[in-house]
């Protein structure tokens, strides 16, 4: 039920022109994505690597509880529109009592009730990076402080990468906090991608033994997968992702105006994480993928809409029926190990999948 038979050819790049993959520059920087079908996936390197395709299975099936299968929901095509800035669109995280809202929306940092109503004391910690924050940390300063001058904001700007993604940086984050004599009330803020989202919320899950945090992520990548579910935590030199806790937000603020400044290779980067969705489980949002990529590539905002709706539906789901991964959820890492091996062992600009 969760397949599908139809040919899916996709080529993520920065050069909107380029016609075929005889035209892939080995030495370019570009990103090619090439699946024939959903349940043949293959791997190759371009330049002098070579990577042998494998096969992935879930091992302890019998402990999985929920069945991975195609959403009934109806996909609809989505065609270009312009930008509404109307109320968001809301996906819930069931958690029981700590379930939490998913806003996703364009110009959603311009509605301050949005954040402030998930702020429940008088001192914010946002933290962010040295690429987000001429972006985009004014404008989420004045979401937090608009008509609410009891609250209080500290800010801790980081170094932008994955390599920051370690202990020494998180302890900036908690030396702010303390300096900044924050208390249990307080709210954490993670504006950024990935990497800030993981330390910020680790961060607020060990600080005084817990407090608040809000997941503002600025990427299609952090968007659609590591900004819900809780999941958070920092690498260590033997290992990525070794140290850190399931730790829920308050609520994920995703505006989708702020991927209009993502580089095009991040923007090619999230939207497999999209197609990861497709592949596992949804197999009309995969057809929806098939009919739709040009727009998605070419950042229509209601396409992007909703393909991160749909992606944040389907993981949402996943957490809700196995939120520490003790079987169903470890679906979602399709495709995270070999990324991880391949970024450790072959230079990402040689890859091609």
């Amino acid at each position: 039920m969760a397949c599908t038979t139809s040919a899916f050819s996709l080529s993520f790049c920065s050069k909107p022109n380029l016609k075929s993959s005889s035209d892939l520059n080995p030495n370019s920087s570009d990103l090619f994505v090439r699946i024939n079908k959903p349940a043949n996936v293959s791997f190759r390197c371009s330049s002098s690597c070579e990577l042998n395709p494998g096969r992935a299975a879930v091992s302890g099936a019998s402990r999985i509880r929920g069945r991975i299968c195609a959403n009934a929901t109806q996909v609809m095509d989505q065609s270009v529109g312009e930008r509404s800035y109307g109320a968001p669109t809301v996906v819930e995280v069931d958690l029981g009592n700590r379930s939490y809202p998913i806003y996703i929306g364009s110009g959603l940092l311009d509605q301050p009730e949005l954040l402030q109503k998930h702020v429940h004391g008088k001192k914010v910690l946002v933290v962010t990076n040295t690429t987000i924050a001429p972006l985009y940390l004014d404008k989420v300063v004045h979401a937090l402080t608009k008509g609410n001058p009891n609250v209080s904001v500290e800010i801790v700007i980081l170094p932008d990468g994955e390599k920051y993604k370690n202990m020494d940086t998180l302890m900036k984050v908690f030396d702010k906090a303390i300096e900044s004599r924050l208390d249990r009330r307080c709210t954490f803020v993670a504006l950024g991608g990935g990497v800030i989202g993981d330390m910020c919320g680790f961060a607020a899950a060990a600080f005084l033994r817990g407090v608040n945090f809000i997941q503002i992520p600025t990427t299609v990548m952090a968007q659609v997968d590591s900004s819900v579910g809780g999941k958070t935590g920092i690498n260590h030199p033997l290992g990525k992702n070794l140290i850190g806790a399931f730790y829920q937000p308050q609520c994920v603020l995703i505006d989708t105006d702020t991927l209009d400044t993502l580089p095009s290779r991040e923007l090619a980067s999230g939207l497999a994480e999209v197609i990861k969705y497709g592949l596992i489980r949804d197999a009309e949002f995969f057809e929806w993928q098939e009919r739709n990529l040009e727009k998605l590539m070419a950042r229509d905002p209601t396409a992007l809409a909703y393909a991160i709706k749909r992606s944040c539906e389907n993981k949402a789901e996943v957490v809700s029926l196995d939120e520490k991964e003790s079987g169903l959820r470890a679906t979602l890492n399709l495709g995270h190990t070999f990324g991880h091996v391949s970024f450790i062992l072959v230079p990402l600009d040689c890859i091609t999948f």
